[in-house]
């Protein structure tokens, strides 16, 4: 399964990328590929287009508002907050895995 995620939160700094980095060993960990969209304080550098429309499932691990969302308009999307992929990534990855298959 390919995986494209988004971790934001208020400042954009640690949290945010510890979410990242889970929600990343998670997936591997699972099979999957996953790329990782980081936003906050310190901008952030989009997912290439070409990658959000071969993957299978969005992840939105974010505390505010995900910018330029539409992107990821055509996928199935798990929301969690910041806290709940840096606790237990590996649970939301099985709800990008269910999600998935629940779409066929």
């Amino acid at each position: 399964m390919k995986i494209v995620a988004v971790t934001s939160c208020p400042t954009g700094i640690a949290h945010t990328y510890m979410a990242a980095e889970a929600l990343e060993r998670a997936a591997k960990k699972a099979g999957h590929e996953i790329v990782v969209e980081t936003q906050g304080a310190g901008g952030k550098k989009d997912i290439p287009a070409d990658v959000i429309a071969a993957a299978d499932v969005a992840i939105f691990a974010a505390d505010v508002p995900v910018r330029d969302k539409q992107r990821f308009a055509n996928l199935p999307l798990v929301e969690a907050q910041v806290k709940h992929a840096i606790k237990d990534a590996a649970k939301i990855i099985a709800e990008a895995e269910a999600k998935v298959s629940a779409q066929g």
